[in-house]
């Protein structure tokens, strides 16, 4: 076999190869991705601030007094 014929083969297996596995790794990432998504929404609701409770205002008499 020629050395020139045998080279192109072998890159041309290579870059097969490659394919195959950037195609494997893709099918694996859109398969996960819906349960990334949920472990990331978790995480997200998990780690946010709460909403502080709305604070009523506490009048002393002195207020009560001014406003009647």
């Amino acid at each position: 076999m020629p050395v020139v014929l045998e080279a192109i083969l072998v890159s041309a297996g290579m870059l097969l190869i490659f394919g195959l596995a950037f195609l494997a790794i893709f099918l694996l990432a859109i398969t996960m991705a819906p349960i990334e998504r949920g472990l990331s929404k978790i995480i997200w609701d998990a780690t946010a601030p709460k909403r502080p409770q709305p604070v009523l205002p506490k009048g002393s008499f002195r207020d009560f007094s001014k406003k009647h």
